[in-house]
């Protein structure tokens, strides 16, 4: 963990509320996909791109479920989940104006560094929103370049549509973007092997590897990688960012209980200066420095 995360962290674990969330929105897609946007007005207020929430599913059901934040606002938070399970199925069941327990922002968060402004910002599956939120985050500021590129191998939970924006280095038969990147004039591309129109033929990395390779290394010098999603992309990422020297942030995805540090059921294996050990992903990440993490180990 870099000394800005270690920061970040402190300030995370000093702002982490329990709230009622009144749900506002549901929208479904296919896949058993949902996106939910609650109103939670502290949990909003300090989330950070990387945060997730410790959600209750129902009053059937005494354990919590981990969600990633995919935006925050004044006063909502917009959180995204295939049904996997019983409890995201009695979530998916819940109307507007249900009520929901919250407990978040947890965890550390993503923190770019103004030294490397060209981001390259890797999604996969329901690993896709904190790249959302990362995004919407950097655009606020002309300093950041980001590009996303977000794969999926059930239909995206979203309409995808043609992108206006070119890409350098990535072929202009590669067309397909998510529209809400694109409004806010942030380059993004799909892959997936369902052979979906306009979809990059191939994985996140595959078309990750074709840009890099594209960029002459004083650009490639300004570029930092980050993901979200499934472990072996996760792995993919690390090496792929490795055999460039760029430096990568990951959020780890593992199951978990308490997701406060107590039960240390999601602890991962990883590097530190002092040798390997086990780091909790709930409070010690989810994010961290790729090519710290043991990756032979993870599931």
């Amino acid at each position: 963990m870099t000394s800005a995360q270690q920061e970040a962290a402190q300030l995370n674990r000093n702002s982490l509320f329990v709230e009622d969330g009144e749900i506002i929105s549901i929208d479904t897609y296919p896949g058993d996909q949902f996106i939910q946007r609650i109103r939670a007005p502290k949990c909003a207020a300090t989330a950070r791109a990387g945060s997730f929430v410790h959600i209750s599913c129902d009053e059937s059901l005494p354990m919590r479920r981990p969600l990633s934040i995919m935006r925050a606002g004044a006063d909502w938070i917009d959180i995204f989940y295939k049904i996997l399970g019983d409890g995201l199925r009695l979530l998916a069941q819940k109307k507007t104006g249900d009520v929901v327990s919250v407990l978040g922002p947890i965890g550390v968060p993503f923190v770019p560094d103004s030294q490397r402004p060209n981001t390259l910002l890797i999604g996969g599956g329901v690993g896709i929103p904190p790249m959302v939120f990362l995004a919407d985050t950097l655009r606020k500021d002309p300093l950041w370049k980001p590009l996303a590129i977000l794969g999926s191998e059930i239909p995206f939970p979203f309409d995808a549509q043609t992108s206006a924006i070119t890409v350098a280095g990535i072929d202009a038969g590669v067309s397909s973007a998510m529209p809400l990147l694109e409004d806010w004039g942030v380059p993004s591309r799909l892959t997936s092997l369902q052979g979906y129109d306009g979809c990059f033929d191939g994985y996140v990395t595959d078309l990750a590897g074709r840009w890099l390779s594209s960029l002459s290394p004083e650009d490639r010098g300004k570029v930092a990688v980050f993901a979200c999603g499934p472990t072996p992309m996760l792995k993919a990422v690390a090496e792929l960012a490795a055999s460039y020297a760029l430096p990568c942030q990951v959020s780890l995805e593992e199951f978990m209980a308490c997701a406060v540090g107590g039960c240390a059921g999601c602890a991962v294996l990883v590097n530190t200066p002092a040798g390997q050990a086990m780091k909790r992903v709930c409070v010690d990440g989810p994010v961290f420095d790729a090519s710290t993490v043991v990756w032979d180990v993870q599931n």
